[in-house]
């Protein structure tokens, strides 16, 4: 055994997994089969993940791209037992954070600063590991598990691949840095990265769930001078104000107005910058009619059903000058913008603690989904245990 290596590397690991065996039930622990890292693969030693509304998404899920039995979870942090042949930047120890976008450093895309879509191992709702088509898991059966998102983090070892694993301070707290896979890095990436958003500016943001709030921190580290947060639930105002939120308009009843009459009138013409964080083709209508003429952004984040589409007039797109852009990760090139969010959370600029509203073990995981699902928390971590 070389010196330094993990007793089970290069050996298949038993351990527990959530694992979803049909859609919408609950998870079941089990004792699964974990297979060693392939090439350009780490195994991660899982140390806490908290629960994000894609999870709740696929796994309600019951056609393609929902798949099962699968393991879910994409939102965690964990310590790298051993990695595969051709992964140099990451060792045995180090502590990582997986994310569902790869940033590879060596296609056009990642090498840019444009962008970050990696074309090498572009995104895609696989069931599978990204270069091989394959999985890493079995139940005691010998039946595959399928993997979500690249991560599956409800279990206590996974395999990643290392485009998708970012090194990160061990001294963060776990349960604040597994936030960073996805959701909060989402929010704050959008305002941040995408829209670019400039100081003194005007922010409206569609829906003010976890992202929505994301995004209004993220204004707010941005330095925006009013943030509108649109949403069904008045409650969310109040919560909203943590992260900057300085107005509030409640989307169930505007005197018969359309929404983008209120922001138009309440902003005199128009927010510089929009977010759409629900998922609804009519909201992103409403955001894009809802932003300024000249300059005004439009950033679409909320993930839609399948096969809806969005009509605009040519009119309209042609005589208002704004630009609508989707944002995935935020815009977020995981591997450099990671370490500087976790750095701004270190400094006390980046607020992190507020997003987490509850905690459970391992063993009570589906306690989180029931939160999530009931609208009483934003995110749920979930200790693996020892």
């Amino acid at each position: 055994m070389e010196a330094g290596k993990s007793p089970t590397a290069g050996k298949p690991i038993r351990c527990r997994a959530a694992v979803s065996r049909k859609p919408g039930e609950p998870l079941e622990i089990e004792e699964v089969t974990v297979d060693p890292p392939m090439p350009h693969e780490v195994r991660i030693r899982v140390i806490c993940t908290s629960l994000c509304h894609s999870d709740v998404t696929f796994w309600r899920m019951k056609d393609p791209p929902g798949y099962f039995p699968r393991i879910f979870g994409h939102e965690a942090v964990g310590i790298v037992e051993s990695v595969g042949e051709n992964v140099g930047e990451v060792t045995e120890g180090d502590v990582v954070v997986p994310t569902f976008m790869s940033d590879c450093g060596e296609c056009e895309d990642c090498k840019s600063k444009k962008s970050n879509l990696c074309s090498k191992l572009p995104f895609k709702l696989s069931p599978w590991m990204p270069r091989y088509e394959t999985s890493r898991f079995k139940d005691l059966k010998g039946e595959v598990l399928y993997h979500f998102l690249f991560v599956s983090s409800f279990i206590e070892y996974t395999v990643v691949d290392v485009a998708h694993v970012t090194k990160i301070d061990p001294a963060i707290p776990p349960s604040r840095a597994c936030l960073i896979g996805c959701g909060v890095s989402t929010g704050v990436g959008a305002a941040w990265r995408t829209a670019n958003v400039e100081a003194g500016s005007t922010v409206a943001i569609f829906g003010l769930g976890s992202i929505g709030l994301a995004v209004a921190e993220g204004a707010r580290l941005c330095g925006a001078a009013r943030i509108i947060g649109v949403d069904m639930n008045p409650e969310k105002f109040e919560i909203g104000k943590k992260f900057g939120v300085t107005d509030f308009v409640y989307a169930g009843n505007s005197d018969n107005k359309a929404l983008s009459q209120v922001i138009n009138e309440m902003t005199g013409g128009g927010a510089d910058y929009c977010f759409e964080c629900v998922g609804l083709a009519s909201l992103v209508h409403e955001a894009y009619a809802s932003c300024r003429k000249g300059w005004g952004k439009t950033v679409v984040l909320g993930v839609d059903k399948p096969g809806s589409q969005l009509t605009f007039s040519s009119f309209d797109v042609l005589h208002s000058g704004k630009s609508l852009v989707g944002s995935l990760f935020g815009g977020l090139k995981a591997k450099s913008d990671i370490p500087i969010l976790l750095r701004r959370y270190v400094d006390k600029e980046l607020q992190l603690d507020e997003f987490v509203t509850h905690e459970v073990v391992f063993e009570d995981i589906n306690k989180a989904f029931e939160l999530l699902i009931e609208g009483k928390c934003l995110r749920c971590v979930i200790w693996m245990g020892k």
